[in-house]
């Protein structure tokens, strides 16, 4: 399942998705990369020889559609889209603190609006493609929200109720829809320096991360809970909600 594929990553320079591209990388596929650091792309490829990379913002609707059409055409194999790129930031809510609408746009526009578009860029192209397969990175957040993270956990939890419709309207499309829910990690992302909130619990090391979760991608499972997020998910009875969701979207 995990090898001769063609492996696009977004927010591949870094955290998540640098990790999980290298690991796609050395099983032997073809891994192209985005981001918005042109420098990071350009160490990352220096790096992993053959990888390929474009620049992109995921903010941007249009070169989203200009990058997704650019990197079918330059791997029409391309067969698997791992839709990573997100921000996450503390804020608090007047009376608090001032409200930055801007960053909020921002944090919105990049955790869903991007992951949209960019699912919607890919999905024409991935369809019929041998081993199509979508993958969306959630959050264990997206079930048990922490309150400093507001907005990321909304995010995060539109980015679950999404893929859950999105799996049910591509069913039978042959492209396979995973939803990946990392844990804390250590990254960029989720600020391995920051004192633990999570009951004790510290972020979870990266390299530990990406060898679970290829294993996890192995299982050919559709919900991939990793280490930690295994329990804020099932805090929201998962099997409940998928039940009662087939019986909604009959």
């Amino acid at each position: 399942m995990l090898k001769e594929n063609t492996v696009f990553v977004t927010g591949g320079t870094s955290g998540i998705g640098r990790g999980l591209a290298e690991a796609f990388y050395r099983r032997g596929n073809q891994v192209i990369i985005s981001g918005r650091r042109q420098e990071r792309l350009r160490e990352t490829c220096a790096k992993n020889p053959g990888m390929a990379s474009y620049p992109l913002d995921v903010t941007d609707a249009r070169a989203i559609q200009k990058v997704a059409e650019r990197a079918t055409q330059d791997f029409p194999a391309l067969n698997w889209v791992v839709n990573n790129a997100g921000i996450q930031m503390s804020r608090g809510f007047p009376p608090e603190s001032p409200f930055d609408d801007e960053s909020l746009q921002a944090e919105i526009a990049t955790n869903l609006m991007g992951v949209i578009r960019v699912a919607a860029a890919f999905v024409p192209h991935l369809a019929g493609r041998r081993g199509a397969t979508l993958v969306n990175v959630s959050s264990g957040l997206a079930f048990v929200p922490m309150a400093r993270f507001a907005v990321y956990c909304a995010t995060k939890a539109a980015v679950h109720s999404w893929t859950l419709s999105l799996r049910h309207q591509l069913r039978s499309s042959g492209i396979k829809v995973i939803e990946l829910i990392p844990p804390w990690v250590a990254s960029e992302l989720g600020g391995q320096d920051k004192p633990s909130t999570l009951g004790g619990r510290g972020p979870m090391p990266l390299d530990a991360f990406v060898e679970e979760t290829m294993k996890a991608f192995d299982s050919g499972e559709d919900d991939l809970a990793i280490a930690d997020a295994k329990r804020l998910a099932a805090a929201a009875c998962p099997e409940t909600v998928r039940k009662v969701f087939a019986a909604m979207n009959q």
